[in-house]
Formats: structure tokens, sequence, C-alpha cells
């Protein structure tokens, strides 16, 4: 079944599949950037062809998988991750695409099986991509995964191996102007902090945090949180931002004035390894305008804490507080205003400490 040159055109893999059908056989469709092939890789795809007859594999291009996974990747090129995949025996067809997802591929190849790795679920699956499935009438399959088998982790082997050293990386997750990430950049620029933030994500359009990252040409993700009650992201939302991370290789994730709840796999990717800080004296005043519950209640005293993110609302392991006082006359603006310029030493300072343990 297979042709001579290593990378199909779509056109004549639609054709392909219509002759196919017509002999009453099934194509599988997986997709991936396969950019660095691992015996995971291998026993997926060896599984996902015993599903049909015939599997295509719809390949990232060289931009897309630099869009998706960060200016370090692909390892390899697309023409030589095509020859590497179609060399296999389980692999019929290649094509490779330009786009993030694999919608064009799907509406246009019309497979009558899709195939995807365990670690996501039929409802993680992106809408758009899965809305096409269904369009087309397509069996979807989610496979197992092979334990202790990725290419993130093959990375980071690689780089232990080496034994050069690095700076810690951050991803950072807000919903605002970025004002805290600022204060980490500039902590980073004065040499106070070792690390630096290799992917910001945010749940809103067009929100500053994104643009003072652009400024600082660090990749930048615009993810669609979904429409969950309580403030949840969404199962998609969930996936697609765990995946982002583990792909930049990040170290510790930074929540940022992120105004959505965490939960699921995204919190047990990063147990531990997950910091909010909360402009309250925690356990006191949880949740939404902090500053202007303290002033409220008539407090003389607030501040801010740095804690671990944990499945409840601003309810994890405490690691770091600064107070700071009310006056008598503050608006709710003075005292936001008062425990921000605390947030901007203390986040940045329990940031290094917890680096420097997991350094240990």
């Amino acid at each position: 079944m297979k042709e001579n040159n290593y990378v199909s055109e779509l056109t004549e893999l639609a054709a392909w599949r219509d002759a196919l059908a017509v002999e009453g056989k099934r194509v599988v469709l997986t997709n991936g950037c396969f950019d660095l092939l691992h015996a995971g890789h291998v026993r997926y795809l060896k599984e996902a062809r015993a599903l049909g007859d015939a599997l295509v594999v719809a390949l990232n291009s060289d931009t897309s998988v630099k869009a998706l996974k960060g200016d370090g990747r692909p390892v390899h090129c697309a023409q030589d991750r095509a020859e590497i995949l179609c060399a296999l025996e389980a692999v019929d067809r290649v094509v490779v695409f330009d786009q993030a997802r694999v919608t064009g591929v799907i509406e246009s190849l019309r497979p009558q099986v899709y195939a995807k790795g365990g670690d996501y679920t039929v409802e993680s699956l992106n809408a758009e991509e899965r809305g096409a499935l269904e369009g087309v009438g397509a069996e979807i399959r989610i496979l197992s995964l092979v334990p202790g088998r990725s290419t993130s982790r093959t990375l980071k082997q690689m780089a232990e191996t080496e034994g050069a050293e690095r700076k810690a990386k951050l991803g950072v997750l807000g919903s605002g102007k970025g004002s805290n990430l600022d204060a980490i950049f500039k902590k980073i620029d004065a040499g106070e902090l070792n690390a630096e933030v290799v992917v910001v994500i945010s749940d809103v359009a067009g929100a500053g945090i994104l643009d003072l990252a652009k400024e600082r040409e660090v990749q930048v993700i615009r993810i669609d949180p979904g429409y969950e009650k309580g403030g949840q992201l969404s199962d998609g939302a969930i996936k697609e931002i765990t995946d982002r991370l583990r792909a930049a290789g990040v170290d510790l994730v930074v929540l940022a004035g992120f105004m959505k709840i965490v939960r699921g796999e995204l919190l047990d990717e990063y147990s531990g390894r997950m910091l909010n800080i909360h402009p309250s004296l925690l356990p006191k005043f949880k949740g939404l305008a902090a500053w202007k519950q303290a002033l409220d209640a008539g407090v003389k005293e607030t501040g801010c804490t740095v804690h671990l993110v944990s499945a409840g609302v601003d309810s994890g392991e405490i690691l770091g507080q600064a107070k700071v006082p009310v006056m008598e006359g503050d608006t709710a603006v003075e005292v936001h205003a008062r425990i921000q310029e605390q947030e901007y030493e203390l986040y940045s300072r329990v940031i290094g400490e917890i680096l420097d343990a997991m350094a240990q």
C-alpha cells in the first residue's frame, strides 16, 4: 500500500480512502508531532493499525510543532519524521498539516476510525476536532499509554544525562493585566530569581498578561476555558493546559491572577509544584476581592499569602505571608495597592525558595 515518497497529498488520500471503502476496508486516522519516536509511539501505532485495514498518520508540520511545543521543538524536521514513520510496518500513509488542529484532515479524509492516546478522553478532545469526527461519522477510540514512555520524559533524561546547568522553567497562568508576572520578570532581570518564564497561558482573549509576555518574546497561549459551573475549567481546557505546560518542560506553575478553578489531571501532574498568591492573610477572606472583604470586616491588618494550589478554593498549604496595615479612612483601592506592593516581593521570594528545595 505504501508510496515511494514519504508524504502523501490530502486529495490523493481522500481518493485512496474511497477506493478502500468500496472494498469494505476501514481507514484509521491518528495524528501527532512524533518528533522523537520511542517505543510508546511504536506500540500505540501498532494498536491503532489493528483497528482497521490501513493507518494514516497526520503529522504536524515544523511550524505547527513549534507553535504547539515551543521553539525547542521539533527535534527532527517534518520530512525526516515522515520518513521514519513510513518505515514502520503499521503506518500506511503520512500526511503533513500546518494547522494546530487536525480538523481539515478529518473533514477531507473522512476516516472510519480515529485513534488517540490514553492521555485523552473522548470528552477532553478538542471540541472542533470532535465535532468534525462526529460530522464524518468516525468511531473514536482511545488507546492505552505505555507507562514511562514519552517524548518529554526522554528529552528530560537527555538533559539530565548531559548534566548541563539550566534555569528552572516557570509556566504562568493568568487572567488579568499581569502585574505579578511583571514583578517576576524584574526579579529575573536583576538576577534575584534563577528561573525563566517559558510559557504564559490565559483564559481571557486580549488579557494584559499575554501582551506583557509577548514583549518578552515568551510563548503565549490563549485557551478556551469552556463553560463549566462555578468557575471550573472544562475537561478540554484542563487537558490543553496540562499538555502545554508539559510540552514546555515546566518545572513550577505560577498562578498570577488566574480566575478559574484548576482540578483533575492538572493538579495531579503538578502536585506540590503549583503556586498561587492571594490578597489576604489566609485562611481569612477567601475568594474574590479579598481586600474589600477585609475592609468591610473592619480589620486593622491584612496582607497576602502564597500557597500551594489544591482542589479547594484558596485552601492549599501556606508557604509565606506578608502583612500590611489597614488605615482609618482607607479605600479598597488603597488597601489593594498596599497589598500588591508586598505581593511583588513575597511571590518571587517564595518561588525562589521552592525552586531551591526542588533542586536539592
